[in-house]
């Protein structure tokens, strides 16, 4: 059964311009396996996917952008790790299967998000 569905888009550029302007802010959105992720629209694509995970959960309060890791399959399928306040939160929700699927052109990245009871 379907709990909950997540979309979001992010403009590539404006996301590579507050990351020149805070170089510490890709600490605090990106995991380090997230971050062998080098190209700008595959990161744009990986925070869309992060915020529309807590649109699928309903926006609880105190989610860490760190705690949904957006990680590749060896055949190069994007799969959702889930650590801390969102595991937890997806738990309480009942969901056990999460979809996700990514996507980046023309200058803008997107992600939805499917969570599964």
């Amino acid at each position: 059964m379907i709990v909950g569905v997540g979309v979001d888009v992010v403009e590539i550029a404006r996301l590579e311009r507050a990351l020149a302007r805070t170089p510490r802010l890709v600490h605090r959105l990106f995991t380090a396996g997230e971050l062998t992720a080098t190209r700008p629209g595959s990161l744009a694509a990986r925070f869309a996917a992060k915020e529309a995970v807590a649109k699928a959960l309903g926006a609880p309060g105190g989610l860490r952008w760190t705690d949904a890791e957006v990680v590749s399959e060896a055949s190069g399928r994007p799969r959702l790790v889930l650590h801390g306040r969102i595991a937890e939160e997806a738990a309480a929700q009942g969901i056990t299967t999460w979809h996700l699927s990514l996507s980046h052109d023309g200058g803008i990245a997107t992600a939805v998000v499917v969570a599964e009871s």
